[in-house]
């Protein structure tokens, strides 16, 4: 491999991805002549020490948590910080504090956007096991900009959702089991190449969006039209954009989300609704019988109003157990 266009592997994983990432660790021999960055969802308050020792103990490669403006090299694997996005740029890493994409930070579509921005061709995506569509975006963006996907085969993931979208909205060079992906990678990155093309404009702002950590207004109309919706982690408006069949949206601020995730979290935004309406009218109902067996009044209006506020706390109820049940249907945080 010529060290000065090196290839780039990045790598999306979700629910199940501690187990898929073993998997696929364990394949690579030591002195594999790639760099290897990872995006695997996991919460603000964990460290990532446990998924870094358990990929160290998988595999030949040194696996550690990337640092901001760090430098680089072939067969080690770079994983994304808690609480923040990796991105790359020539040579170097970047970790950025950026608003949250898909609800997510670290998100996946960040780190394949800039990859693809700085290396084209020379960048493989993988996407592994996952709930709902994190990861699509920026696999199209791989490719738009020459580079190859790859997707674990839906029948072999825990969660088949993050890869299914991949292939339903942008289609997947090579669908396997993450058993096959080593051998696969080890002839990919031998590959001769083509001199790199330059990126579509929408991708280079959308990826100069993520090191900036704000948008701004003008970068945002110019990848789409705005749309009589919020943002659900902002309260902003949003920007509607195009992607073949998938429709993403964007604020102002920097939040992104495909429209599944958008669902997801208005749902999410409107159980929460209820529930403080829920506990209020609870709560004037009590209110209320107190107030009347204080003054020993057990008028008729007194019954009426706590009735009134009982027929408001049951179609809340009711209307609780439809979100819990839309939940069940896959539209539950993830």
């Amino acid at each position: 491999m010529n060290q000065k266009h090196p290839v780039i592997i990045v790598v999306g994983a979700s629910a199940g991805g501690m187990q898929a990432l073993k998997q696929l660790v364990a394949q690579f021999p030591k002195g594999f002549p790639a760099s290897i960055f990872v995006v695997n969802h996991m919460g603000a308050e964990t460290t990532g020490d446990v998924l870094v020792r358990a990929l160290n103990e998988s595999g030949g490669l040194t696996c550690e948590q990337a640092h901001n403006e760090q430098p680089f090299q072939s067969g080690h694997i770079y994983l994304a910080p808690a609480d923040q996005h990796i991105l790359l740029v020539e040579g170097k890493i970047l970790v950025t504090k950026g608003a949250r994409e898909n609800r997510y930070r670290p998100a996946i579509d960040p780190l394949f956007r800039s990859a693809a921005v700085a290396y084209g061709n020379r960048v493989i995506g993988i996407i592994l096991t996952g709930y709902l569509d994190d990861g699509t975006s920026g696999m199209m963006a791989i490719k738009r900009c020459g580079g190859l996907c790859i997707v674990q085969d839906p029948l072999d993931a825990s969660y088949p959702d993050m890869p299914q979208s991949v292939i339903a909205n942008v289609g997947a060079d090579y669908c396997l089991p993450i058993a096959e992906m080593g051998m696969l990678l080890s002839e990919l990155v031998q590959r001769k190449l083509p001199a790199r093309k330059q990126p579509p404009k929408d991708i280079v702002i959308e990826a100069e969006i993520a090191q900036r950590v704000l948008s701004d207004l003008p970068s945002v109309e110019a990848l789409g039209r705005q749309v009589p919706f919020n943002c659900p982690d902002c309260g902003g408006v949003l920007w509607q954009m195009s992607e073949g069949d998938l429709l993403r949206y964007r604020c102002h601020t920097g939040h992104a989300f495909t429209s599944a995730v958008l669902l997801a979290q208005q749902t999410a935004k409107i159980e929460e609704t209820l529930w403080v309406a829920l506990r209020m009218f609870e709560e004037r109902q009590n209110l209320i019988a107190t107030m009347g067996q204080k003054q020993g009044n057990s008028s008729s209006s007194v019954l009426q109003r706590v009735q009134d506020s009982q027929l408001h706390i049951d179609r809340i109820r009711a209307m609780l157990k439809a979100t819990h049940e839309d939940d069940r249907d896959g539209l539950e945080p993830e």
